[in-house]
């Protein structure tokens, strides 16, 4: 094998990337050159690759047998024979009928016993002195007929796993074809031109040519010329089925391969260039002649691994050190960064979520939308409300009639009102502890690496959390309790007895509305559903929510608006809730108008529905930040049963209503300002306060050291362990590959070849199948002479050449030396010119 020594450790150190890459449990992005062993499930891999190993290692029986990649490492060594896998490398397997065992073990761990497939490989190492440096990735056969429980679909599966592997450009292909079948039709050779259209990357191997009709040869596939690769085509000749079941030791079978090729009449002046000797030497020439090829590109993807892992890396060095001081600044560090997290999310400065509102900005919406939407919800119902005034103010004259209103009445209101309060408003301080906790837990998940710490921080956090959320709760009930203590009536937005008389004889109510957001400001958006027989049946829209109008379009790039629905005058309701539409369950809101108006073209109301009540929730406070709020049933005069034929009884329920009115906005406008106040002092901003002050004294007090607290998980540990060999590998990597000389001599390429050059007659679809032949011709005698042997070679036979072809002379040494140094590139025959279907080689 040419090339320098650099060049011989090329191989190996891709090895051991690949084993490190594979214990880190994910897949190598190095993109690492390697061979993938692809073929129908009959072709004869599993016989390949035994040979190359010269024990019976791999699974067999009926169906597929590779139902797991499995990635074979051979390593050249001295000493014993023996195997180990990467899932085990705790036990050397020196018998290899164990290998086996394991390896059908280890399949069915995770396949199950049912026949499934799974893109997860399996590795194998096998050490000897009687195999080269090779790597290869045996793929389950190409099937199309599903055996006991198999999916129906098990060749698109087999199909797409196999393309995962070959679709990678630093793959080469070893495509394995029988030659008792046509090569036209050969599996392995589709699938190598869909990924390899340039025939760059793919090795053609023949198998079973021991089996091919009397009479009939593959002489012109070996020759590179019915359907030309590249990297040219090399015959094999495995142990039969009988040989198999016999036991037949492979040794035996090699000799037996090596007499077949030199004593075949059509392939005796080939042997040399054919056989699993040759074949496992071609394949660790290209290997690593490929890997030189790859060595710039690899090289840079090497030196971006690195430079991801230096940070971690080195905080993983200094973790190794036994020192106390080094733990306990560590320690502190983490403490910081934690504090340093938790207000990044809190303020929105710190990772951000693509999925979901979390943090500081949920906090928000909890303030803006969803608190003064559990405020209106609590909205006494208007017909409820009047009687309550009328019989208030009637219980309060007794047996006495008099003209004014009594006080008493509107305390009695005011206070049943205020109270109402005091559940929403300690439902938003649960709704923000609840989002702290989450933050919490967000932050502690950095802490992962050191459970001990992890667990001791989120204690201490969450207990003073609990502390907080009691003295906020405290000064909640207090706020509700100084408003229901006293109704001060002079305040100065309050309109007195004489403005709500005066609204009482205008027939006006006193609105209660919050401020709504700018007209123009962007609420909300999202996805919603429409109802069956507005917008289409189960059909999705964007939605853009603002203050004036609700505007949807056909998706979230914003530019094909399908309606704009303005808000003026629309009440909202809950729809059915767990309304199923489309087989899944919906949370549903109606828009409508009071009026029995139409709302959306001739319907009078306009269904919306979420995929869950939480959803719903947000967009019903939303539209509460819109101006469009709940119904309130019952609103009319004429419904309402407190009505009596005493016009100054009317008269005064009208007043009182229009001073709760009045009154409940100033408490209303009081509580929804100092409720989130509150929570952001002594809730958010003293959480916020303890982690930064508090923390390090708490670690202190809960008794565990710094030693206690910084002991790594095992799972950690094991990580630090491999992302360490990783970091050390790629350096070794870089070191070997900086090495190698670039000059080094390897065996070119040979030219393009298009796959769409005519075959030979006879050859592929067009021309007749011969049966169990692959693009046979029969083998005519040939007398033989004596060539000028090969440098290290045996005399090879040599057919003359035709009458109609110029004689061609016996090589010479320099020709002869040419040939042995490059294993790797297919034979050019010159025993005679190509057929007249064909067209003349590239050169």
């Amino acid at each position: 094998m040419s090339g320098n020594a650099g060049m011989q450790e090329l191989i190996p150190i891709v090895n051991k990337l690949q084993d490190a890459f594979a214990g880190l449990g994910f897949d190598n992005p190095l993109d690492l050159p390697q061979i993938a062993v692809v073929g129908s499930q009959s072709a004869g891999k599993s016989s390949v690759l035994e040979n190359f190993v010269g024990k019976d290692f791999l699974p067999r029986g009926s169906g597929i047998v590779t139902r797991r990649p499995l990635v074979l490492q051979l390593v050249n060594s001295k000493g014993p024979e023996y195997g180990e896998f990467l899932h085990n490398k705790s036990k050397k397997f020196t018998d290899f009928d164990e290998v086996r065992k394991e390896i059908e073990a280890e399949t069915d761990r995770i396949t199950g016993t049912n026949k499934g497939i799974s893109p997860v490989p399996i590795n194998l190492k096998v050490y000897s002195p009687n195999v080269l440096n090779l790597t290869l990735v045996d793929l389950p056969g190409i099937t199309k007929v599903p055996i006991g429980d198999q999916p129906t679909n098990i060749e698109s599966l087999i199909r797409e796993m196999i393309m995962q592997f070959i679709g990678r450009p630093n793959c080469l292909i070893l495509a394995v074809s029988p030659a008792n079948s046509d090569l036209a039709n050969s599996d392995a050779l589709k699938l190598a031109r869909e990924v390899d259209q340039q025939g760059i990357r793919t090795i053609g191997v023949i198998t079973k040519l021991d089996l091919m009709d009397e009479g009939t040869d593959a002489r012109e596939v070996l020759e590179n010329k019915l359907i030309p690769l590249r990297r040219g085509f090399i015959g094999v000749v495995n142990r039969s089925q009988k040989d198999i079941d016999g036991r037949k030791d492979i040794k035996a079978a090699m000799s037996a391969e090596l007499r077949f090729f030199s004593t075949h009449p059509a392939y005796r002046d080939l042997a040399n260039k054919n056989g699993t000797m040759y074949l496992q030497r071609v394949l660790n020439q290209q290997l690593t002649n490929h890997i030189r090829d790859t060595l710039p590109d690899l090289k840079k993807k090497l030196q971006n691994q690195l430079n991801l892992l230096e940070k971690d890396v080195a905080q993983m060095k200094n973790m190794k050190a036994d020192d106390p001081a080094l733990r306990t600044k560590v320690m502190l560090q983490m403490v910081q960064t934690f504090g340093e997290d938790f207000e990044k999310r809190i303020e929105g400065s710190g990772d951000v979520s693509l999925s979901e509102l979390s943090g500081g900005a949920k906090i928000a919406r909890i303030f803006h939308e969803r608190f003064p939407f559990e405020l209106v919800k609590t909205e006494y119902d208007e017909k409820q409300l009047r009687r309550e005034i009328s019989f208030a103010i009637l219980n309060n004259h007794g047996i006495r009639t008099g003209l004014f209103t009594p006080d008493q009445a509107f305390e009695a209101i005011v206070r049943k009102l205020i109270e109402l309060m005091r559940d929403p408003s300690l439902k938003c301080v649960d709704l923000v502890v609840t989002e702290l906790g989450n933050v919490v837990t967000q932050c502690a998940e950095r802490l992962a690496t050191y459970p001990h710490l992890r667990d001791e921080m989120e204690n201490i956090v969450r207990t003073f959390l609990r502390q907080a959320h009691d003295r906020t709760n405290s000064q909640i009930e207090m706020l509700i309790n100084l408003e229901l203590a006293y109704m001060n009536t002079n305040h100065d937005d309050f309109i007195g007895f004489a403005g709500a008389s005066d609204r009482a004889k205008q027939g006006k109510a006193a609105p209660g509305k919050a401020v709504s957001a700018p007209a123009n400001q962007v609420i909300r958006k999202g996805w919603l559903s429409t109802s069956t027989g507005m917008l289409g049946t189960q059909k999705e829209y964007w939605f853009v929510l603002t203050a004036e109008s609700l505007v949807w379009f056909k998706d979230d790039t914003e530019r094909d608006q399908r309606f704009v629905l303005r808000l003026d005058g629309l009440k909202i309701r809950e729809a059915d809730s767990g309304f199923r539409l489309g087989g899944g369950r919906k949370f549903g809101m109606e828009l409508f108008n009071p009026d029995q108006r139409y709302v959306f073209k001739d319907h009078k109301s306009f269904d919306l529905y979420t995929a869950n009540k939480e959803e719903l929730d947000n967009w019903l406070a939303s539209f509460l930040r819109a101006g469009v709020y709940p119904e309130k049933e019952g609103s009319n005069l004429e419904d309402d049963m407190s009505a009596s034929l005493d016009p100054a009884l009317e008269r005064q329920v009208e007043t009182i209503r229009n001073l709760v009115d009045s009154y409940m906005a100033i408490v209303s406008k009081t509580v929804r300002d100092l409720v989130p106040k509150t929570i952001m002092h002594l809730l958010v901003g003293q959480v916020k306060d303890v982690i930064k002050s508090e923390l390090i004294a708490g670690l202190y007090r809960s008794g565990e050291s710094a030693d206690q607290l910084m002991e790594e998980s095992p799972e950690a540990a094991s990580r630090r362990k491999e992302v360490l060999q990783m970091y050390n590998l790629s350096k070794e990597a870089l070191d070997v590959i900086n090495n190698v000389s670039i000059s080094t001599t390897s065996t070119p390429l040979p030219p393009p070849i298009a796959y769409d050059e005519p075959p030979s007659p006879g050859a592929g679809a067009g021309g007749p199948e011969r049966r169990g032949t692959v693009g046979a011709r029969p083998a005519p005698p040939r007398p033989v002479s004596v060539a000028a042997p090969p440098a290290g070679g045996a005399p090879r036979p040599t057919p003359p050449a035709p009458a109609a072809a110029r004689p061609t002379p016996p090589p010479g040494p320099a020709a002869a030396a040419a040939a042995a140094a490059a294993p790797g590139q297919p034979s050019v025959p010159t025993r005679r010119p190509p057929p007249p279907s064909m067209p003349p080689r590239p050169k």
